[in-house]
């Protein structure tokens, strides 16, 4: 079966096609960066806009780099969730009506479900049971996962997600949008000596993260050094790496909890977060430490993109689930509500 995949719920429109047997076949993602980095962040409309100029011809150059027409299409994906709702819209109305039109089945895919078994595509892949950390600007979550669709969420943030902490903090250090991946590479040039950050919620039992404390912590240090003279290029770089080290070490600390907490030795770290180079090697050097192994999904399958929402409808398409016509896009969905397969 080759599903083509849709992926509209942000600022990113990516389009995929998968097939059982052979893969990922062609795969592209175009950013929406430029559009949204005079506002500082999202613009849900404008969001939504771009969407509708990029998907119909994203779609038409992914079948001709996989070689295929339109009727080589045997199901359709596309994300129903969550996510902003116009930017769905578009997604959901495009790949459901180009499914009705082939007269193919079409299935929504809950996004960090696709996020979550982007893993799946790598080789070597991991095999279920495993804890999954999801990552992202939107969501920081532990999950036990015993199969596709059959969760179990362990924690998640009382507040900002760590992407979403990331990028505030950016914006605090006055470093360009997105500011997530700017703070990363300004904390490689930091002194981690000469700051300690706290590690939110460590020091109590329980898996779930706060991230706001440490935000505000982060504009507190800033004010004082620079209040006190300090130098502002340094001084931005040094808290860059103290809040990057704090947050990296909350993550692997709550992770170690939740591998020993369900007996687990695979842990699968998904979303854009888990493509942070320090991240990856505190979690490699933890699992090592606790007998198991980690699981990412390669750099450009991190952030949003088509090929995991295609995978995610291979899988469920594959077990004879589909949509109706009357598609029903959603901003907030549990994961825990899926079907199992």
């Amino acid at each position: 079966m080759r599903v083509l995949g849709i992926e509209t719920s942000c600022d990113e429109t990516g389009v995929a096609v998968y097939a059982g047997g052979q893969g990922l076949l062609a795969h592209a993602v175009y950013t929406q960066i430029a559009i949204h980095a005079r506002y500082g962040g999202v613009v849900p409309e404008l969001a939504s806009r771009d969407h509708v100029r990029k998907t119909l011809p994203m779609i038409r150059q992914v079948l001709e780099e996989a070689g295929l027409s339109a009727g080589d299409i045997d199901g359709v994906a596309f994300t129903a969730g969550p996510g902003l709702i116009g930017a769905l819209m578009v997604g959901a109305a495009i790949g459901r009506s180009l499914a009705w039109a082939w007269g193919v089945p079409a299935i929504g895919v809950h996004h960090m479900e696709g996020h979550l078994l982007a893993p799946l595509l790598e080789d070597p892949a991991p095999e279920f049971p495993f804890v999954a950390l999801l990552v992202s600007g939107g969501h920081t979550q532990l999950i036990d996962v015993a199969g596709i669709g059959r969760y179990r969420l362990l924690a998640e943030s009382l507040d900002d997600a760590a992407g979403e902490a990331f990028d505030k903090t950016a914006k605090i250090l006055d470093l360009p949008y997105p500011g997530g991946p700017e703070l990363a590479r300004l904390a490689e040039t930091g002194d981690p000596d000469r700051f300690r950050f706290p590690r939110p919620m460590t020091d109590r039992p329980g898996l779930d993260f706060s991230f706001s404390g440490l935000k505000t912590f982060t504009v507190n240090t800033l004010r004082s050094e620079l209040a006190a003279g300090a130098d502002p290029v340094r001084t931005r770089a040094d808290v860059a790496r103290a809040f990057e080290e704090a947050v990296v070490d909350t993550l692997t600390i709550k992770c170690r909890r939740a591998v020993r907490q369900t007996g687990h030795r695979r842990l699968v770290l998904a979303g854009g977060v888990s493509a942070n180079r320090r991240l990856r090697r505190r979690m490699d050097e933890m699992m090592a430490e606790e007998g198991g192994q980690t699981y990412y999904p390669r750099p450009s399958l991190c952030t949003d993109n088509g090929a995991m929402i295609a995978y995610a409808g291979w899988q469920r398409l594959s077990a004879g689930q589909a949509e109706p016509l009357a598609f029903r896009p959603k901003a907030r969905w549990a994961m825990e509500t899926l079907p199992p397969i």
